[in-house]
């Protein structure tokens, strides 16, 4: 590999192009640590296997999630393979709670204050300025061009919402291990061969602030740096300690909580087809699925029985019952667990108006919902299992953004052809 042509050594990595993976980068990490724009700078031993670890499971977390990004795949302990982008110049910054250079910026506000809904902020990257703040309109009108796209209104839209899903996501993954996602910074690129705006750059520990149960006293990340006093060797064996910290528990965000699954029960396999739509929209989201064929007006003794069987083992579980004509199905399962239950009868075209009423019409004391289509009983289902699954959440999170973006970028496309 060579040094990039288009981009320039940064104050803590290195970019080389790939001669042998057109169109890839590989992004070097090195063994320095920097504070107010390099004014502060410092050699720290193992940074840059910590850095590379962190950020090569952060971009792994959101990739698995739906969101797209420059990150390919690990190549090293202190390097990682990614598709080759033009770097936008802006630093987007999100906030949960004000802290640092917002109440600087914003006196009257008092630290701690809660962000709902978020903050976002814009710096254009300058260090000469010290990355002065911009507003959408200044970004808007500098006619940036990365790799020939003009950055518009599209593309400004699509960066602040993607910040937002982002930040989210990592809230989210971060409140599994009782840590607070406080604010954090990131950026995009276009990509030269899509000419795609993605997350790029990094994400390890000198982009957030984070804070175990909450509490700034414990911050674990480059803040600690930030507000030495005097750089000591001791001092930077803490500040280490803390990044090693976080590159050990980040680990864990890939890890879900809690497992849970869907079982479908049709009263026929002559609805299998329904069901399998129903299980490869689940395996969309990484939740087990399970079929099962049960009558609850021919054999409420099974269905009861099968019922028990997954309640039996303490897996979160929502049930998914599949029952043309008259649905009993749904209605006997609601009546009989505490589990959630779902009905998504196969609507057929002669009798379907008539049959959804067995579905719709419940008695008092059952609460299962009707979901028409397979897609969306796996989609309901799924939000239901994310409440205590971070990584189903996140594909959910990822997903609403994605269709967010596709309907904006059509409407571009739209308007041009008009033009």
């Amino acid at each position: 590999f060579r040094p990039a042509p288009s981009e320039k050594r940064g104050k803590t990595k290195q970019i080389f192009e790939l001669l042998d993976e057109p169109g890839h980068v590989l992004v070097q990490s090195k063994d320095q640590i920097t504070a107010g724009n390099a004014v502060r700078k410092d050699q720290m031993e193992g940074k840059a296997a910590i850095a590379n670890k962190t950020t090569s499971c952060v971009f792994r977390l959101l990739q698995d999630a739906g969101i797209k990004t420059a990150f390919v795949r690990q190549h090293s302990e202190t390097a990682f393979v990614a598709s080759q982008c033009e770097m936008i110049p802006i630093e987007w910054v999100c906030r949960r709670i004000a802290t640092g250079s917002f109440l600087k910026r914003n006196p009257g506000v008092k630290e701690g204050y809660r962000f709902s809904p978020l903050k976002t902020e814009m710096f254009f990257k300058d260090d000469a300025n010290n990355d002065p703040q911009w507003s959408e309109e200044q970004l808007l009108v500098a006619g940036l061009e990365p790799a020939d796209l003009t950055i518009g209104r599209c593309e400004v839209d699509i960066m602040n919402k993607s910040t937002v899903a982002i930040f989210e996501i990592l809230e989210k993954a971060w409140a599994t291990q009782n840590c607070t996602l406080v604010d954090m910074k990131i950026e995009f690129g276009v990509n030269v061969s899509t000419k795609e705006v993605v997350l790029a750059d990094v994400i390890d520990n000198d982009s957030w602030r984070l804070w175990p149960a909450g509490d700034r006293s414990q911050q674990k990340d480059k803040q600690v740096y930030r507000d030495l006093k005097e750089v000591t060797p001791e001092a930077m064996q803490m500040v280490k300690r803390n990044f090693e910290w976080v590159s050990e528990q980040v680990k864990l965000l890939l890890e879900p909580q809690t497992v849970g699954r869907v079982v479908v029960l049709m009263g026929s396999t002559s609805d299998m087809a329904h069901c399998e739509r129903i299980r490869k929209a689940c395996s969309s989201y990484g939740i087990p699925c399970n079929l099962r064929v049960t009558s609850a007006h021919k054999g409420p003794d099974e269905t009861l029985r099968i019922k028990a069987e997954y309640e039996g083992d303490g897996m979160p579980t929502v049930f998914v019952a599949v029952a043309g004509r008259s649905n009993g199905l749904g209605p006997v399962m609601s009546g009989n667990t505490a589990y959630p239950v779902i009905n998504c009868p196969p609507v057929t075209p002669d009798w379907g108006a008539q049959d959804i009423w067995s579905s719709l019409r419940m008695p008092s004391g059952l609460g299962c919902s009707t979901v028409l289509s397979p897609d969306a009983a796996a989609q309901h289902a799924a939000q239901i299992l994310g409440l205590t699954n971070h990584l189903v959440w996140a594909k959910l999170r990822a997903s609403m953004l994605n269709t967010w973006i596709s309907l904006k970028q059509a409407d571009k496309k739209l308007q041009h052809c008009s033009l």
